[in-house]
Formats: structure tokens, C-alpha cells, sequence
């Protein structure tokens, strides 16, 4: 590489470009700001082996990268975070921020492990708490020493994708990924099917029943057919895998990935001279039902997401403003996200009230019950108060808005919610720990049967290990307690509980006594027929 190139892109430098950053003791030349920020970010976090491992210029996609960085500058600007970003207050002037983020491209705990420690090591960053579940993020940094658009573009260097914290987004997310994922195990289940299709009859087959030509034949037909299985269903498997070992981190996808690609090669091996055995049956098998859990683990998790995520989508996006109220009642159409303190709006009935508000005209009542958890509404009148969220359920009401964006009740409760998904209980903490140590136990446990089994026979020494690697992944360990968790809290809010400490359901398993302070709370409000009593014969 020639000193007019960028040494993170390889892209040409401008003659009007003079940036560097240091690297290895070096100064590297950049071809642009984005690419210095990215550049400068891995050396912050200590993650220079990134340009030493890497084998090759950055593809088309790490091309794009200095592109993705310039773009993200946008999330700077205040009007952009009023949505999703709050300041907190602090001694020197409400320089600390706070931010929801969605991570796409989270797969397992290790994922999670190294999105915060990458983070944390961010100058500026104060704290970091991702839930691998709800795949939510919550992020707090000093405004004075990182922007945001420098935290996204962090994540970005390492892999990831973050975006702002949207329902809709991350509904729009959430099917992509479903829609994918089922792909992946729709390819997987019809290749091992067409496999089995040409396994069984060489299983079945007596002494001299079947010529060698044609078993031959039945190898070649299963390895075209195992190839997309390998190359896409199970791609996953082996593009997390090393992204764990470049990263010097060993991931759950680690033995999954040596486990499939060990019976592969082998297979392919033995077909090509024609000896030995072939796995090709095994290894589709395998990569199906791996992705088939992962599916069902996936779908579990969206469907409990999906169920605290809808009190979130409660807020209307679009308001009926009056510019000119008391003078006019002229009307017009603004985003909910454009309001101001002191505006009025118009409430028809049936509407969501957009904004924490006060009455100025009008008599109606509102439907708070997913807010207070009282079922009958609430009178309102000139003077009342009223929540964003809460439904108006008779008369048109004019609302003085007095609270907006996340400054609003309901976003106080959104974010006592994220905040319960973000934090990691004890036991989702202790999972971690001992995923971690039991990945690299299982490693040299795979290693030392596979040892055994050489000499003890051979032929069975390849199989045993890819079961032993496959069978004993620690998914269930590192991945089922969180899900658990984010189920429970789910089922939860369906019934009207709302989870605000990750502690609660751990905790509730061991309270013996529950007391209730209103009895309105405990009931559905809702008058439904039981059982019919005849009085007297007519």
C-alpha cells in the first residue's frame, strides 16, 4: 500500500486531504474524516489487531464504511434525537445524554460481551447495557468529549448496525430477520431431506447389493446437494465463528462451526477418493435443527418483544395543531415529534391525546388502563390533566401541551421498561461467566476424545468429536436464560404487569407473600355473562 491510499479503505486519497491517525506507532494516512473517526476508534478500544489480521483490502462493504460514518452525522443534531435521545442533568450544564439504540447483527451473549466492552472503552462513554433478547441498547455519554454519530460509528467498525430506537424500526428489523432466518432453515430442511433420499438406500443396502459406482454416485448427488446447505443455511455458523476468533474471543459458534466444517471436509474428502465414510446425511441434519431451535428461540423472543414494545407504539405520530389558538381555531396536521410546550391541540374522540397535557375546553373522559391500570376512564374537564397516550373516549377536548417526547409519562414508563430489558440480572450475569469458561472446557474435551477415539478406532474418532462439539454447544446455557426472562416479562405486561426492575422476576420466584395497595388494579373491568338463573317457571 502506497502512501496515497487510506490505510483503513485502500481508497485513493484527495491532494486536498492531510489526515492521519496514529497506528502502531505510526502515522497512517486517511482519505477522509469518516475513516479517521472509524480509525480512531479502534485504537481508542485497543483493537489495533483489527489491521494486523485482516488478510486483504476492505471489500465493498468496508469501502462503504467512510460513506455509513459521514452519513450518521445526522444523528447529531438535536431536532433528529429529540425522539430517542434524553439529557439528563448534571453539575456542568446537561452535557450527559442518554440514548435507546437497536443492535442488528446480534447472534449470541459473545456478541453481546464485546458490543460493551468495545463501548466502555469508548472515551466518553459513561455506560453501556444491552439485553441480547429485546437486542436493545442504552447507552449514556458525555456530549463534551463523544457525539453519537462517533458511538454508532463504533459500532459499525466492529460489525454491527445501531439505529435509533423506533418501534416501527424495530418491528421492520425483527421481520427481516425472521424472513431470513426461515429461509435458512427452509434450505437447510429440504437439502437434508433430498440427502436422507440418497443416505437410506446406501444404509440399507446388503453386502455386494450396491456397486461401488453407485455408491459413488449417491456421495457426488448428496455433496451438491449438502453445498447450499453449508454455504448458506449454515453461514451463520462459520461468519460468527470468525469473527469471535479474529476478535480473540471464543463464541458458542466456535464449536458448532469446527463440529460441521470437520464432517464436511472429511465427507468431501472421502468422496473424492472414494474411501471412508461420508457424514453429509449427519451434517444437514445437524445444521437443521440447529437453525430450527434458533428459529423457535427467535420467535419466542419477537413474540414477548413485540408485547412490551406495544405500549410504546401507544403515541400517535401525527397531531391536529391549532397555530393561532385563541384568536383562530384554524387546523393543521404536524408530526407528534414537532411539538412544543404551551401548543394546543384538538383531540377528537376516539383519537390518542399525542403529549402530556392540561384541558383548556371540552368535557370527555379517557381511557388510561394501559397507563394506570384502572379499566373505567377517567373524567376530564377544563383544568384536568391529561397523559400522552390515554385515549379520549366521548368529546372532542382542546389540550394545552405541557410535555413532550421523551420528556412524557408514558416515555417514563417506555424507559423504566427498557431499562428492566437493558440491565443484566444475577443470573443472566452468571450464565455469562460460566458460558464463557464452559465454551473453552468443551474445546479441549472435544480435543481429548478425539484423541482417545484415535486409538481406540479410527473410523468412529471424527463422528463422536463433531457430536461432542455439536451436541454439548452451550446455547441453551447462554442464550435460553435471558429469553426466559424477556418471555416472562412478556406474559406479564399481556396481563397488564409491567416489569420496570430486571431483578422482578427472579425475585418473585422466592416471595412467599404478595400485597396489593388498590383492589381496581386486579380486575379486567369488563362485565361478561356467567350463568343464567331462572327465577320462575313462565
Amino acid at each position: 500500500m502506497n502512501i496515497g491510499n487510506c490505510y483503513h479503505c485502500g481508497q485513493a486519497i484527495p491532494p486536498s486531504v492531510d489526515l492521519s491517525t496514529r497506528i502502531d506507532g505510526q502515522p497512517r494516512a486517511m482519505c477522509c474524516g469518516g475513516c479517521q473517526a472509524v480509525a480512531q476508534a479502534i485504537v481508542d478500544n485497543g483493537l489495533v489487531d483489527y489491521y494486523r489480521t485482516r488478510d486483504a483490502l476492505p471489500d465493498a462493504p468496508r469501502e462503504a464504511m467512510p460513506a455509513i460514518v459521514e452519513g450518521l452525522q445526522l444523528y447529531d443534531h438535536a431536532d433528529f434525537q429529540k425522539s430517542f435521545v434524553r439529557v439528563l442533568s448534571d453539575d456542568a450544564g446537561q452535557s450527559e445524554r442518554e440514548a435507546s439504540l437497536i443492535l442488528e447483527g446480534i447472534t449470541c451473549s459473545a456478541c453481546i460481551w464485546l458490543n460493551e466492552q468495545h463501548l466502555s472503552r469508548l472515551a466518553g462513554v459513561t455506560a453501556v447495557e444491552i439485553n441480547y433478547a429485546t437486542r436493545r441498547a442504552r447507552v449514556r455519554w458525555d456530549e463534551r468529549r463523544v457525539r453519537l454519530s462517533g458511538i454508532l460509528a463504533a459500532i459499525a467498525a466492529i460489525g454491527y448496525r445501531a439505529y435509533p430506537y423506533d418501534p416501527a424500526k424495530s418491528e421492520e428489523i425483527a421481520r427481516q430477520e425472521r424472513r431470513r432466518a426461515l429461509w435458512r432453515v427452509f434450505v437447510a430442511g429440504f437439502g437434508m431431506m433430498q440427502v436422507m433420499m440418497y443416505a437410506v438406500p446406501v444404509y440399507l443396502a446388503g453386502e455386494g447389493e450396491m456397486t461401488p459406482a453407485v455408491e459413488q454416485l449417491m456421495r457426488w448427488a448428496s455433496l451438491m446437494l449438502t453445498l447450499p446447505v453449508i454455504l448458506y443455511s449454515a453461514a451463520p455458523f462459520f461468519g460468527n465463528a470468525w469473527r469471535d476468533l479474529r476478535l480473540r474471543r471464543v463464541g458458542m459458534d466456535v464449536p458448532v462451526a469446527l463440529g460441521i466444517g470437520a464432517a464436511f471436509l472429511a465427507s468431501v474428502w472421502a468422496t473424492l477418493t472414494a474411501s471412508g465414510e461420508v457424514y453429509f446425511d449427519s451434517v444437514t441434519m445437524f445444521v437443521f435443527f440447529l437453525l430450527s431451535g434458533r428459529f423457535l428461540e427467535m420467535t419466542a423472543r419477537q413474540r414477548a418483544v413485540s408485547t412490551t414494545e406495544a405500549l410504546a407504539r401507544l403515541m400517535p405520530a401525527v397531531a391536529t395543531r391549532l397555530p393561532d389558538y385563541p384568536r383562530q381555531r384554524d387546523q393543521e396536521q404536524v408530526l407528534v415529534a414537532n411539538l412544543q410546550p404551551g401548543e394546543v391541540v384538538l383531540v377528537r374522540a376516539g383519537e390518542t391525546i399525542p403529549a402530556d397535557g392540561k384541558v383548556l375546553e371540552g368535557e370527555s373522559s379517557a381511557n388510561e388502563s394501559l397507563l394506570t391500570g384502572e379499566s373505567a376512564p377517567v373524567d376530564k374537564r377544563p383544568g384536568s390533566a391529561v397523559t400522552g397516550g390515554a385515549l379520549n373516549v366521548e368529546s372532542p377536548l382542546l389540550v394545552e401541551v405541557t410535555r413532550v417526547g421523551e420528556a412524557t409519562r408514558l416515555s417514563a414508563i417506555v424507559r423504566l421498561m427498557e431499562r428492566a430489558a437493558a440491565e443484566k440480572p444475577r443470573i443472566v450475569e452468571l450464565a455469562d461467566r460460566i458460558a464463557s469458561h464452559f465454551i473453552i472446557a468443551l474445546l479441549f474435551l472435544a480435543a481429548a476424545v478425539a484423541l482417545t477415539w484415535w486409538f481406540i478406532d479410527p473410523r468412529q474418532a471424527l463422528w463422536i468429536t463433531v457430536s461432542v462439539l455439536v451436541v454439548t454447544c452451550p446455547c441453551a446455557l447462554s442464550l435460553a436464560t435471558p429469553v426466559a426472562l424477556t418471555v416472562a416479562s412478556g406474559a406479564m405486561a399481556r396481563v397488564g404487569l409491567l416489569v420496570t426492575r430486571s431483578h422482578a422476576v427472579e425475585t418473585l420466584a422466592r416471595a412467599s407473600h404478595f400485597v396489593f395497595d388498590k383492589t381496581g388494579t386486579l380486575t379486567t373491568g369488563e362485565m361478561r355473562l356467567l350463568e343464567v338463573l331462572p327465577l320462575a317457571e313462565v
